[in-house]
């Protein structure tokens, strides 16, 4: 049948009217849809017929199909469910995180690791889960509608009142003591936390606790909690002690905030006191270094020239044993040489001069720049200058070395 017969329009009815081709100037005759079947709604389950039905089978399967008496074995499978069902509350599943403690009549009997496990059924055996890794936090003082306002004040041991607040940090270590040797391990560890501290405040000064001794006071109070509650054989291991807060009461907070201003301007001058010290050390060090080493160089220098002269005297002596007047006059010759080499004077034999000597006039001049004459005053310049001595010409019978003779 062709999509597009009208004749036969199928299980749908014939289409309306505005869905015929354009082309169409009139429509074909309508046809009426078949009309809808009339009754009752579908009904839903009956659950009174199926109650019915399963007690029914019930009883068949209890009683038989005549009615009298309950067959053996349906007892026996009652009975192996009940057995079944007490026997799964034995079975347990301790997470990694935990440790399972096994009690038999409420009295501790064993302790197990995790995975699952089985214990006898109740009420014969139970298991209790603790969790062992779990870091526990425990606030004392400072925190939010404590119960105790004033359990942050405490006495140090320079009778000052020190407001202080801090955390301690714990895990279970043993689960069985942790459960039974102590009724209420969260209030024994803030007690013994309390206590703790407050001994261990009492024996350090305010400044102390407040600046620069923290740590110190952290690591005495865990190392005192953990003594005393190894004493009470609690299962509890402390990790850390944090002090949160440690101020003076709130009315001398502006005096002691002067003294730690004062502490640090006191270190800041000892630091640049120290800085100032090491430096000087340090140059006096060098210089007293580099006079050693010259006084060494100098000793050295004298050593050498003394060792020097005693081998040459000791050469001269030689040579002295061997001719006396020869070496007395090379001796004498070469110590006139070695005066007369800077000497200004002029010395003429007036036995062996005939003409008037005339001598050079930078022969005196000094081979060294003169010093600046001072300033003279008005009646040092009026007066007349005087001649300058360029050196005594001595000759024989006192006469001047450019006198004729």
């Amino acid at each position: 049948m062709p999509w597009n017969d009208n004749a036969n329009p199928g299980p749908w009815g014939a289409p309306p009217p505005g869905d015929e081709p354009r082309r169409k100037t009139e429509p074909g005759p309508r046809r009426e849809p078949p009309p809808r079947r009339q009754g009752p709604p579908p009904r839903g389950p009956d659950f009174n017929e199926l109650l019915n039905r399963l007690r029914n089978e019930a009883n068949r399967l209890l009683r038989g199909p005549d009615g009298r008496g309950i067959r053996a074995p349906a007892i026996w499978a009652i009975v192996a469910l009940v057995a079944l069902g007490w026997l799964l509350t034995g079975v347990f599943v301790v997470q990694p995180n935990e440790e399972g403690v096994i009690t038999r009549f409420g009295v501790y009997s064993r302790s197990v690791e995790p995975g699952l496990h089985f214990h006898l059924p109740t009420p014969i055996e139970a298991a209790q889960l603790v969790s062992v890794t779990n870091q526990n936090k425990t606030v004392i003082g400072g925190s939010q509608g404590a119960q105790e306002p004033d359990e942050s004040l405490m006495l140090t041991g320079d009778e000052n009142i020190v407001d202080l607040s801090f955390t301690v940090q714990w895990h279970v270590s043993d689960a069985a003591k942790y459960l039974f040797d102590i009724r209420d391990p969260d209030a024994a560890v803030k007690s013994v936390a309390e206590s703790a501290m407050r001994e261990v405040v009492g024996r350090n000064k305010l400044t102390d606790i407040i600046t620069s001794g923290r740590d110190t006071v952290q690591n005495e109070t865990l190392d005192l909690m953990q003594r005393i509650l190894d004493r009470y054989q609690s299962g509890v291991t402390i990790d850390a002690v944090q002090i949160q807060n440690a101020n003076p009461p709130p009315e001398v907070v502006p005096a002691y905030q002067d003294i730690a201003r004062a502490g640090q301007d006191a270190q800041s001058y000892i630091n640049d006191a120290n800085k100032y010290r090491n430096r000087v050390v340090n140059e006096a060090k060098g210089d007293a270094a580099k006079i050693i080493q010259a006084a060494e160089g100098y000793r050295e220098q004298v050593t050498k020239e003394a060792q020097g002269q005693a081998a040459r005297f000791d050469q001269l002596y030689a040579q002295y044993r061997r001719s006396p007047e020869m070496t007395r006059e090379r001796i004498y010759i070469e110590t006139m040489q070695r005066i007369l080499t800077h000497s200004k004077k002029v010395i003429v034999d007036s036995k062996s001069v005939n003409a008037p000597i005339i001598l050079p006039p930078d022969l005196f001049r000094s081979s060294s720049p003169p010093a600046p004459p001072p300033e003279a005053s008005a009646e040092q310049q009026t007066a007349p200058p005087q001649g300058q001595d360029q050196g005594a010409v001595q000759g024989q019978g006192g006469q001047s070395p450019g006198a004729p003779q």
